[in-house]
């Protein structure tokens, strides 16, 4: 009798390890999916971003300036795919694929909708006084406020490591901008007071994408029945409502910029359509990490696909680094490689942990 039993808690022990490791193994191939859809998107999408917001178009060399346009466009594009991705991963009861269960969770979708369309004018902005590669580069320093937000407003605490990579991803941004070429285009137009105010718009940006990222985690967490393809979708028919009625106001007037631009220059509006639909796209791949991962996970992820877009804009737009800017793209990598080897490290340890403790079982 004894040896039965030990024969069944070995075989018990033996099926319990193959779904831990099944389940270790999905969840490695689902993180793989995801990077590399948000990679493969996003990066089509910052060449299309840069060459909309930094290029000229036509014989007169007119830059567009509609960057509410650009995210009105860009989230009714990312509202109708979020609303096919909802329908085809939910079951058919009405109940399960309810975008807006509650009022509380409308209210909440409105809160994020708010901080990501007041997010991007300011990095629109910017641009007019820093480059698109410090602009690519800042937008790493997301981290930052991610777990501020995170420490401060939903009491979270994290490991040593990754403050270490908030280290290391701000002093790399802050290198890139301290060894900006003197010689380009862009530090010959602006002084060093306007590079200041173009990197507090930056700033003011990278707060409202933390409060973004920190609130839809929060809604994860609060609301059981919300999943990553019903708040995308409800996020962009928030974000479309919110930024349609603020382009029919008067004070706007971006809506009539934007409509005699691509009538002057259609070439645009083919751009933008083509940046919303890879946006669209790449927010599907989003949400499905936000789903599965968590917030900081998304963020490493997108810090290392900015990275990447830098990287080729220097090549696609043939942009020139010095040797300090590159000791500070390196400071960023570095931090979010090592952060990641951590991670990796740590989760080996638990999985040999749990092994010792179910083989002493």
């Amino acid at each position: 009798m004894a040896v039965t039993a030990t024969r069944t808690r070995q075989k018990s022990s033996s099926s319990k390890s193959i779904r831990v490791e099944s389940r270790s193994s999905a969840s490695v191939l689902h993180l793989l999916i995801a990077v590399s859809g948000i990679y493969t998107s996003f990066l089509t999408w910052a060449v299309l971003q840069e060459r909309i917001s930094t290029t000229s178009y036509g014989p007169n060399n007119r830059v567009f300036r509609a960057s509410l346009v650009i995210n009105t466009i860009q989230s009714f594009c990312a509202a109708i795919v979020g609303y096919i991705y909802t329908r085809y991963t939910s079951s058919s009861t009405k109940e399960s694929s309810a975008i807006f269960p509650n009022r509380k969770v409308i209210f909440q979708y409105a809160l994020v909708a708010t901080t990501s369309s007041l997010a991007s004018p300011f990095g629109y902005a910017s641009l007019k006084h820093i480059d698109y590669l410090t602009l690519l580069l800042g937008k790493s320093c997301k981290l930052l406020p991610v777990m501020a937000l995170h420490v401060l407003i939903f009491r979270k605490k994290y490991t040593w490591s990754k403050y270490f990579v908030v280290f290391a991803v701000t002093v790399g941004v802050s290198l890139f901008t301290l060894y900006h070429p003197s010689s380009s285009k862009k530090a010959a137009q602006a002084t060093s007071s306007s590079s200041l105010y173009g990197l507090l718009l930056l700033a003011i940006n990278l707060l409202f994408d933390g409060l973004t990222n920190s609130t839809q985690d929060h809604i994860f967490h609060t609301q059981p029945t919300i999943n990553g393809p019903k708040m995308m979708c409800g996020i962009n028919v928030a974000a479309t409502v919110l930024t349609s009625v603020f382009l029919l106001t008067p004070i706007s007037g971006q809506l009539e910029d934007a409509l005699e631009f691509f009538q002057l220059y259609p070439q645009v509006l083919y751009d933008i359509l083509l940046f919303s639909l890879c946006g669209a796209i790449g927010q599907v791949f989003i949400f499905f990490t936000l789903s599965k991962f968590g917030s900081l996970t998304l963020v490493t992820v997108t810090v290392t696909r900015k990275m990447m877009s830098m990287l080729l804009s220097v090549v696609w737009f043939n942009h020139k680094l010095t040797p300090g800017q590159w000791a500070g793209v390196v400071m960023v990598f570095g931090g979010v490689g090592a952060e990641a080897l951590m991670k990796y490290f740590e989760k080996k340890s638990r999985v040999g942990k749990d092994a010792v403790s179910r083989k002493a079982d």
